[in-house]
């Protein structure tokens, strides 16, 4: 995994046992397709407090979480959270793989995340809501 400089910035985050779980087998098996994807992956499982299902607040943004958040240009956005499968940008579903996608995971409203995308920007993005999560998963 690559060392990760940023710890500073990376606010606490909760994942649930089931979601931590699918996102471990996920991130090992694309460790040798995409090994940046798979560390950035194993950095935020790394760093987040594993809860039990039922202890899921819903204001935390795990995968199916339909999530708002402002960018630092005051941009605000609204995404859900998905798998790579279900992904589908035009619908408005990102990636758990994305750079933001992994950003999201496991904040919670208010929380403030800085995050590199795939060129080596750093930019910044705030929860604002979580206004609907999908429990069928």
């Amino acid at each position: 995994m690559r060392k990760n400089n940023n710890n500073q910035r990376r606010p606490k985050i909760v994942i649930s046992k089931t979601d931590f779980e699918r996102l471990t087998k996920l991130a090992t098996a694309l460790a040798d397709r995409n090994p940046r994807a798979s560390d950035d992956l194993f950095a935020e499982l790394d760093r987040a407090r594993i809860v039990s299902d039922g202890w899921m607040r819903e204001d935390i943004v795990q995968i199916g979480s339909t999530v708002q958040y402002r960018t630092a240009t005051g941009d605000t956005r609204t995404v859900t959270l998905v798998y790579p499968g279900e992904a589908d940008i035009g619908e408005g579903k990102i990636s758990v793989l994305t750079p933001i996608g992994t950003a999201l995971l496991g904040l919670s409203v208010g929380q403030s995340m800085t995050w590199a995308t795939r060129d080596g920007r750093e930019l910044e993005l705030s929860v604002v809501s979580v206004p609907q999560t999908r429990h069928d998963r």
